[in-house]
């Protein structure tokens, strides 16, 4: 016998600790039941850093795990939970730790996602389970959440909140000249293989210098390899056409930086759904990953798509022969991304009917 789905939940869990990009593609699942039960309780069960970026989400009660602390951190998030029971746990992290996180709290029921799309054996730790959608964008993975509980509307809105101090930490890194925003290196998971190459990037950072009077503004965190591949991708460029900031941001200061920027360029990363979520346009880089599962939802008509090539080339397959979001793990892959490509989607983003700023030439500037 299946459980029961409450018809007018009161208090509803959301379990989903990372990663940024995810979270950004599930915000529209939190404001779809929000529209649906205004009077709800949405307790948000978040990571450390990511909580950093959607602090302040209206509606919405964070708790946070801090990953780094293992088993005693769950302790102690079940202990401050103790007393708490929700009608419905929304289980949206596909992962062995977050299954075992969610045994110490307490629901009604428990809703994860289908046994095709239930990783690390998930549908053993839920009650119910999501409708099968086969090939579905991830952003759409979550919403399935919203409609087995019956929520109607599921337009998309974000309203992400910027608070003023992350403004000004954005005028203060940038200036008012008008940028571009690159994001050059997605998360150097083991064997991720997501990056362009600095010279693919600072010959588009030329073309939007020398044609649109643009700067580009090189973001991402400060790690050793970040940092080194800002400094190549500056030693290929104009002093004048980089401001670089990577490592000198914080996450909130990143999305009021998305935010004030024309055009955001990175690889299959978290600051490609920041962007699309701010309602700044994007072009996202694809090769190793499928863009038809992860590509910035608003923006895929102007994905640079070498998936299918690198699937071809490197798994000497077709795409639909492997498995949905399968990835290519090649370390040539991204190399299949052309910087004509690239510089044909930025010219149609910012002559075309998305581009309302106007821009200078360099000659103005």
């Amino acid at each position: 016998m299946k459980h029961p789905l409450p018809a007018q939940p009161r208090h509803i869990a959301v379990l989903r600790l990372s990663a940024l990009g995810d979270l950004c593609n599930l915000v529209p699942t939190i404001r779809a039941l929000q529209r649906q039960w205004p009077d709800v309780r949405i307790t948000w069960i978040i990571g450390k850093a990511e909580h950093s970026l959607l602090a302040g989400l209206s509606g919405v009660e964070f708790v946070v795990y801090d990953k780094a602390s293992g088993l005693a951190g769950m302790r102690r998030l079940w202990r401050q939970l103790g007393d708490t029971r929700f009608d419905v746990l929304l289980h949206m992290q596909q992962a062995l730790r977050a299954s075992v996180l969610s045994l110490g709290l307490k629901a009604d029921v428990r809703v994860g996602f289908d046994k095709a799309r239930a990783k690390d054996a998930q549908h053993w730790f839920t009650h119910r389970q999501l409708a099968p959608h086969p090939q579905a964008h991830v952003l759409e993975s979550f919403m399935d959440f919203a409609r087995l509980l019956g929520v109607e509307d599921q337009g998309l809105a974000w309203d992400l909140p910027v608070p003023a101090e992350a403004e000004e930490e954005a005028r203060r890194l940038t200036g008012d000249h008008p940028y571009l925003l690159m994001s050059p290196c997605a998360n150097p998971r083991l064997r991720n293989f997501r990056n362009w190459s600095a010279e693919g990037y600072a010959a588009v950072i030329e073309h939007a210098w020398a044609q649109f009077g643009l700067k580009t503004a090189l973001t991402g965190g400060g790690s050793t390899q970040e940092r080194e591949v800002g400094e190549r991708i500056r030693a290929l460029s104009r002093a004048e056409a980089v401001i670089d900031v990577i490592g000198e941001s914080s996450l909130k200061g990143l999305l009021a930086l998305i935010g004030r920027a024309r055009v955001v360029i990175a690889p299959d990363s978290g600051p490609v759904h920041m962007a699309n979520a701010m309602g700044t346009p994007v072009i996202g880089l694809y090769a190793t990953t499928n863009p038809d599962r992860a590509a910035p939802y608003l923006w895929r008509e102007h994905v640079v798509d070498r998936y299918p090539e690198a699937v071809r080339t490197y798994l000497h397959k077709e795409p639909d022969e492997i498995t949905w979001g399968q990835r290519v793990r090649h370390p040539d892959a991204m190399s299949l991304v052309r910087v004509d490509d690239v510089v044909q989607r930025l010219d149609a983003l910012l002559t075309g009917p998305n581009e309302s700023k106007e821009t200078e030439t360099p000659d103005e500037a």
